[in-house]
């Protein structure tokens, strides 16, 4: 019988849970502080993810440094494994949902989704076999518009509005601690198989929305229709229209087809 206490490790032979939570990815993007990137990967192997992807660090070798290695404590294997990439689309190419972690509103962007409705469709695609990222911000800043334009939905986790700070591996322990808790009940409740009990949905990689809107500029560019050297917000409202519409793989080809048209116009 499989233990339902969510701080107890997922059995070894169940493959289809432990996959669950190897299909999470963790982005830390222009991460400042070594102790944040040690203590994000014990975060993680605390709760059983392990797939950490360091994004434009301010410091080469950050997972190297001494603050670093002391905080991960005995989390040196995913510290260790991390990936360094210097393009934010290539470290969430290939997920389904990219959730970016923020407590700020936009005006535009992906449309925002309290965390429990986030964790719900989490779930949902891990279930599926769908790798997921969670994307976290600078430590000063956060995320900024050009890292949400690559996330499928902005994401805040609730908090006392007096005091809503979180430290940056804080965030990522309550995300984590949440995920494990609801992939554990889940798979023990409704047994190993999910995807019969969650509808399956073919959602693109932010990464081919991102590609599609920049040929979907240059189609509108070659008609007349959005001046390049007064484009006003019409991209930054598509990009919003698009991120709210949960575009699927076929939708992606249909309007990239419509751009090639435009371009072939010219």
């Amino acid at each position: 019988m499989k233990n339902k206490d969510a701080m107890t490790p997922a059995p070894h032979d169940d493959q289809p849970l432990a996959n669950a939570f190897a299909q999470l990815r963790t982005i830390l993007v222009e991460t400042s502080h070594p102790g944040n990137v040690g203590s994000t990967a014990r975060a993680l192997k605390t709760m059983g993810f392990q797939d950490l992807c360091l994004v434009n660090p301010k410091t080469p070798g950050i997972a190297q440094e001494p603050e670093a290695i002391a905080l991960a404590s005995g989390a040196l294997d995913v510290l260790d494994a991390s990936s360094v990439m210097a393009d934010l689309s290539a470290a969430v190419s290939g997920s389904t949902l990219v959730l970016g972690l923020t407590s700020r509103d936009r005006e535009f962007g992906p449309p925002g989704l309290d965390w429990l409705e986030a964790r719900r469709r989490i779930l949902e695609q891990l279930s599926q076999g769908k790798q997921v990222a969670l994307m976290f911000g600078p430590e000063r800043t956060g995320l900024d518009n050009a890292h949400l334009a690559l996330c499928s939905h902005r994401v805040w986790l609730e908090a006392n509005p007096a005091y809503p700070s979180l430290n940056l591996a804080q965030a990522v322990m309550v995300c984590a601690y949440s995920l494990r808790e609801g992939l554990i009940q889940e798979y023990g409740t409704a047994g190993a198989d999910l995807a019969p009990k969650l509808a399956a949905k073919d959602r693109a990689d932010p990464a081919a929305v991102a590609a599609m809107l920049e040929h979907l500029r240059l189609g509108l560019e070659s008609i007349g229709y959005l001046n390049p050297e007064n484009p006003k917000k019409l991209m930054v409202r598509l990009s919003a229209l698009f991120a709210r519409a949960e575009l699927q793989s076929e939708e992606i080809d249909l309007l990239r087809g419509i751009a090639k048209q435009m371009l072939l116009r010219k």
